[in-house]
C-alpha cells in the first residue's frame, strides 16, 4: 500500500483539500435529509397537517435517537480507518473493515427488532397524542423495520470518507434520493397509504444504497476490499472503534434525547405547533446538514494526517475550517430568518402553522454559528483518540441543561422559553471544549513532533 505518494488529504494545499473532500458530502447530506424531507412534504401536502405531525413530532425525534446514536458507533469506524489508510497500514485496514461491516449488520438487526417492539412506548414517554399514536407507531415501526439498510449504508460510506472518497457516497445517495421521490408519490398520492407509505418507500430506497454501497466496497475500491468470507468481528479492533465510537454515540444522542425532552413540552402545545416545530426541523436540517458535513471532513482529514504524524496540517486545518463553518453559520441563519415564510410553505400551506414557524426561526437561525466551535474542535480532538470531552459537554450542557430548564427553570412555558434552551446549550458546550482544545491540542502536537523526529532518526 502506497497512498502517501498520491493522497492529496496528507499532501495537497488543505483548504483545497478540505473543499474538494466538503462539498460531495455536504450534497450527500442534503439528499440523506431528502429520504425523511420528501416524506413530510409529500404526507404535508397530499394527506393533511396530523399526518405531517406523525412523521416529525415524537416519532421524528425517536428515529434521530437511534440514528444518531449509530452514526457516533460509525464515526468510531471512521476514525480508525482514516488513521490507518493514513498510516499505509494495509493489515490493520483490512482487519477495520471487516469488523465494522459485521458490527453494522449484526447491531441494525438487533436494533431493528427491539424497535419494531418496543416503538409503542417510546411514543407514549414522549406524550405524543393519542390522535397521532396509531399513525406515528405505524411509520416508525416500519422504518426500524429496515433500520439495518440505513446502518450498512452509513457504515459503508463512512468508510470510503475515511480513505478520501466523498464522491462515490453521493452518487448512491443521488440516485436513491431520486427512486424514494418516486416511491413516495406512488404509495401516498397513488395508493393512498399515508404515513406508511412513505416509510414503506424510505425503506426500498435505503435497501438499494446498503446493496450499492457493498458492492462498492466489494469489487470497485482501491486499498481494501470487503468479502463476505472474510467478515469478522476482532475484539481488538472493535474495541478500537468503540472506544472512539461509543462515547460519540452517546455524545450525540444527548442531542436526541434533549430533543425528546423538548418535543414532550412541545407537544401539549397544540398539534399546530407541533407541525410548525416539524416543517421549521426540515428547514433547521439544511444548516445541520452543512455543520456534519465539515465535522465529517474534518474528521477525515485530521485522521489522516494524525496517522501520517503531520502536526502542522492538522493545526492549519483546523483554523481553516473554523472560518469556514462560522462564515457558512452566518449565512445560513441569516437566510432562514428572512426566507423562513418561503421555506415553510414547502411543507404546509396553513397560516398559523407558517406563522408559528417564522417565530421559531427568530429563536434559533441567529446563533447557529456558535455551534462551530464545538462541533470542529471536538472532531478534531475525536480524530485524535480524544473523545471524552465532547461527550460530558454534551452530558452536561446539553442533556443536562436541557432537562433542568424544561423541567424546573420553564415548566409550562411558552414556546419562546422553551426553545432559548437550544442556544444557551450551544454557547455553554462550545465554551467547554474550546477551552479544552486550548489545554491539549500543543500536548497532542508535541508528541506527533517528537514521533515524527524518531521516525526521521530511524
Amino acid at each position: 500500500m502506497n497512498n502517501q505518494k498520491t493522497n492529496e488529504i496528507t499532501t495537497g494545499v488543505i483548504w483545497k483539500q478540505i473543499l474538494i473532500f466538503f462539498f460531495p458530502i455536504l450534497l450527500g447530506a442534503f439528499f440523506q435529509t431528502l429520504y425523511n424531507t420528501v416524506d413530510a412534504s409529500v404526507v404535508g401536502k397530499f394527506a393533511g397537517e396530523e399526518a405531517l405531525a406523525s412523521v416529525g413530532g415524537s416519532s421524528g425525534q425517536i428515529l434521530n435517537f437511534v440514528f444518531s446514536f449509530f452514526m457516533g458507533l460509525a464515526t468510531g469506524a471512521t476514525v480508525i480507518i482514516a488513521q490507518y489508510f493514513g498510516a499505509e497500514d494495509a493489515k490493520s485496514l483490512d482487519d477495520a473493515l471487516h469488523t465494522a461491516y459485521t458490527a453494522a449488520v449484526a447491531g441494525g438487526l438487533i436494533l431493528s427488532v427491539a424497535g419494531v417492539l418496543f416503538c409503542r412506548p417510546f411514543l407514549q414517554l414522549l406524550d405524543t397524542p393519542d390522535t397521532l399514536m396509531d399513525s406515528s407507531a405505524a411509520y416508525v415501526r416500519v422504518l426500524m423495520a429496515g433500520l439495518v439498510f440505513t446502518l450498512i449504508y452509513n457504515i459503508g460510506s463512512g468508510i470510503l470518507r475515511a480513505i478520501g472518497d466523498s464522491k462515490r457516497p453521493l452518487y448512491i445517495l443521488m440516485a436513491c434520493c431520486g427512486m424514494n421521490i418516486v416511491l413516495d408519490l406512488f404509495f401516498v398520492v397513488v395508493l393512498k397509504a399515508g404515513v406508511l407509505g412513505a416509510a414503506i418507500a424510505t425503506d426500498i430506497s435505503q435497501a438499494s444504497s446498503a446493496s450499492i454501497v457493498t458492492w462498492t466496497l466489494m469489487k470497485k475500491t482501491n486499498g481494501m476490499k470487503l468479502s463476505f468470507r472474510k467478515l469478522h468481528i476482532r475484539a481488538a479492533t472493535l474495541g478500537k472503534i468503540l472506544k472512539i465510537g461509543l462515547p460519540t454515540a452517546i455524545a450525540g444522542s444527548m442531542f436526541s434525547v434533549s430533543n425528546m425532552i423538548v418535543q414532550t413540552a412541545i407537544n401539549h402545545m397544540g398539534v399546530s405547533t407541533m407541525a410548525a416545530w416539524t416543517a421549521y426541523g426540515r428547514i433547521d436540517a439544511l444548516w445541520w446538514m452543512i455543520n456534519q458535513a465539515f465535522s465529517v471532513s474534518v474528521t477525515t482529514f485530521v485522521g489522516q494526517n494524525f496517522g501520517a504524524m503531520l502536526p502542522d496540517r492538522v493545526r492549519k486545518a483546523v483554523r481553516e475550517v473554523l472560518v469556514m463553518e462560522i462564515a457558512a453559520g452566518i449565512a445560513m441563519g441569516a437566510l432562514f430568518i428572512f426566507e423562513a415564510p418561503l421555506l415553510l410553505r414547502l411543507f404546509t400551506s396553513n397560516d398559523e402553522v407558517i406563522g408559528l414557524g417564522v417565530q421559531i426561526s427568530l429563536y434559533m437561525a441567529p446563533f447557529y454559528w456558535i455551534f462551530a466551535v464545538s462541533e470542529i474542535l471536538s472532531a478534531t480532538l475525536r480524530a485524535e483518540n480524544y473523545v471524552m470531552v465532547s461527550t460530558v459537554a454534551n452530558l452536561l450542557g446539553v442533556f443536562v441543561y436541557r432537562i433542568v430548564w424544561i423541567k424546573w427553570i420553564v415548566p409550562d412555558g411558552t414556546l419562546r422559553q422553551v426553545l432559548s434552551c437550544y442556544p444557551i446549550s450551544w454557547v455553554l458546550i462550545s465554551a467547554f471544549v474550546a477551552a479544552y482544545y486550548l489545554y491539549r491540542q500543543p500536548k497532542i502536537t508535541r508528541r506527533m513532533k517528537q514521533i515524527e523526529k524518531n521516525n526521521e532518526a530511524v
